[in-house]
């Protein structure tokens, strides 16, 4: 069922918190320039995310036991925010400290939480999620690859597909079939943690338009696993699965993706003294797009604060945050090509084309539109 989504404020008391995280931004990312920022959430760059961890700025959801700073949604909101919008590369350790993490607090055992949560906030151990296969679209239910036990543990055949920033990591969590066929769909299919150093696992960077290699084809040739590298029960991997992409689907990435372009455009508007009428309605009508949006996803977070697992409230956010992400593309390059008296920087010029590339990208990624609106029907009672 979908709840409403009430008017939720970060709390002042985080004020001084935003302002740290800023202060550091502003000094770490003050010689790089807006086209490699562009790539944001997207850039991988390991010794920042150590940066972050020093500070004990990963895992601040996860409590102080586990190597966490036992703070709420709403600090992991904000520094989430700050970093997105400036483009800071956050790639390396994004997935793990969003919801690798949490997962295995949630439904790991205690031995699990210990080994891999702390090295998750040091920035020592960086995940990535294996549920996309080859032939199987959006279908999740009807992956292939498998693990059967034997005598030491999981034996692993398969594949994965569009795994984002598997060749920088070390673990992956994979969904796959431990019983059945895939005509069973979600009954049988358990998630497991695989070292991706193991013999067994290929990994092969998948080239996109832009010239980057964020995503990756990862096979998997009789690797041996541990038994212990079963995460919660046997067969409780769709729904581990569900209450993972709740933590994908929720933070503000899935709004600030195009505020590198949006920020770079307005300057030049600023620097130019640009009066015209139709620049001044679309950067209105955007930034106060935004705000809503914004209002949307604090309302998720506040949801998460309370314990719950927003589902549905999620993939309404993710579904009309990422088609306002390739709105602003679309919408400030048509702009700018009605108007050719408007000096453009050449820097302006190289956020456009890359984010040009990459905006389809952004409402296949967690999620396409099709699988999200069938979520929310299904919340809505429509389906």
């Amino acid at each position: 069922m979908l709840t409403p989504f009430d008017y939720v404020a970060v709390p002042s008391s985080l004020d001084g918190f935003r302002r740290e995280v800023r202060t550091f931004l502003d000094q770490e990312l003050a010689d790089l320039p807006a086209h490699v920022r562009a790539r944001s959430w997207m850039g991988t760059s390991i010794d920042f995310s150590r940066k972050l961890a020093k500070r004990g700025w990963l895992g601040l959801t996860i409590p102080t036991s586990h190597g966490g700073a036992g703070k709420d949604f709403f600090a992991r909101y904000v520094l989430s925010e700050e970093l997105l919008v400036s483009g800071a590369p956050v790639a390396a350790h994004w997935i793990a400290d969003r919801q690798s993490g949490p997962l295995i607090m949630r439904y790991g055992t205690e031995q699990q939480k210990q080994f891999y949560v702390p090295k998750i906030c040091q920035a020592e151990a960086f995940f990535c999620i294996g549920m996309s296969e080859p032939n199987s679209g959006s279908d999740l239910a009807s992956i292939r690859t498998r693990a059967e036990r034997n005598a030491d543990g999981w034996l692993l055949n398969g594949s994965k597909i569009w795994t984002t920033n598997a060749h920088h990591c070390h673990f992956m969590i994979a969904l796959v079939r431990t019983s059945g066929q895939p005509a069973d769909k979600h009954n049988g299919l358990s998630q497991l943690i695989v070292d991706l150093s193991k013999p067994g696992v290929t990994i092969r960077p998948i080239t996109d338009m832009a010239g980057d290699a964020h995503f990756n084809e990862v096979f998997f040739d009789n690797v041996q696993l541990d038994a212990d590298a079963l995460i919660g029960m046997e067969g409780q991997g769709w729904e581990q699965c569900t209450a993972e992409l709740a933590f994908e689907r929720s933070g503000p990435e899935r709004i600030y993706s195009s505020m590198v372009l949006l920020d770079a455009w307005a300057q030049e508007l600023r620097s130019q003294d640009c009066q015209d009428a139709d620049a001044q309605r679309l950067l209105g009508s955007l930034l106060a797009e935004l705000c809503a949006l914004r209002g949307m996803s604090l309302s998720v977070t506040d949801q998460l604060v309370q314990g719950f697992s927003p589902a549905v409230e999620a993939s309404v956010v993710k579904d009309y945050g990422t088609d306002f992400e390739q709105r602003v593309i679309r919408d400030i390059g048509q702009w700018i090509g009605e108007h050719p008296e408007f000096a453009v920087s050449g820097e302006l010029m190289k956020v456009l084309a890359y984010l040009e590339q990459m905006g389809v990208t952004f409402s296949l990624r967690g999620g396409t539109r099709e699988i999200l609106r069938g979520i929310i029907a299904r919340g809505l009672a429509l389906r």
